[in-house]
């Protein structure tokens, strides 16, 4: 099945943030509770048909802000050769991972090796290392691993927080007062901006990608937790499991195996 339109019918929630009462979360449940996975190294196409190696790594990751780009660069010092395949060999200087976009923008330094473009910290398909058994993918997320780290710890804020995306929004009531929403929902080919529509392959509406045993909200539990604190996430996961119960009566995920 070819990917799904991206737009459909969703059920969402929305709830007050149990530790912030300023604050309401509006939750996407068809997205959370959809099938879906990371299926990188496992029939993931990558974004670009010319670098189907490299998932969606092809352009590097931009950071989040100056504290996104402070907590990768700890990471970043610990890396050695037997991680990082383009380690510089010698101490780590910023240009050697750090470029600036057209928009002025900074992120993670993108390098085209052997016609295949994607972020300096993607070992390609020829490294393999005796401290790191797969090989081939972000060192960063390697460090991670190795260190008994979860991933989200090491990586820039947008690497692991895709295939999620949480957005912001200031909303007034007819009486006045005011709130900040926050959603929660499926990062799909418009989060990239205008050159979403232009990616060669994109996996969050895609069939091939949705075939987890268990839903979203449980199998990225950690990441829900960051973005949204453990209330919250404790609560979402009681709406998640009602959405379940009746999802035959509800929206659910078009890309989901029915």
């Amino acid at each position: 099945m070819p990917e799904v339109p991206l737009d459909f019918p969703r059920a969402w929630i929305e709830f007050e943030d149990p530790a912030d009462e300023e604050q309401v979360f509006r939750c996407d449940l068809t997205w959370l509770t959809s099938d879906y996975t990371c299926i990188f190294g496992g029939g993931c196409s990558g974004i670009y048909r010319d670098s189907p190696d490299v998932g969606c790594c092809a352009l590097g990751a931009h950071f989040s802000d100056k504290d996104d780009e402070s907590r990768v660069a700890g990471f970043v010092d610990q890396l050695d050769e037997t991680l990082w395949q383009f380690h510089p060999g010698r101490k780590v200087r910023k240009k050697d991972w750090v470029e600036t976009d057209g928009d002025g923008d900074r992120k993670t330094l993108a390098i085209e090796v052997d016609g295949q473009s994607a972020c300096v910290f993607h070992n390609r398909n020829d490294f393999s290392s005796e401290n790191w058994d797969v090989g081939a993918g972000c060192a960063l997320h390697g460090l991670a691993l190795q260190q008994g780290r979860n991933p989200l710890e090491t990586k820039p804020d947008v690497c692991w927080q895709l295939p999620i995306r949480r957005t912001y929004r200031e909303v007034e009531r007819p009486d006045g007062t005011s709130y900040t929403e926050v959603s929660i929902t499926e990062y799909d080919r418009r989060g990239w901006g205008p050159g979403g529509h232009d990616l060669d392959w994109y996996c969050t509406g895609n069939t091939e990608a949705h075939v987890a045993p268990d839903p979203l909200f449980v199998t990225n539990e950690p990441e829900l937790t960051e973005l949204m604190g453990k209330p919250a996430y404790d609560a979402l996961v009681t709406h998640c499991e009602a959405h379940l119960r009746s999802r035959s009566a509800l929206a659910i995920h078009p890309a989901d195996p029915r």
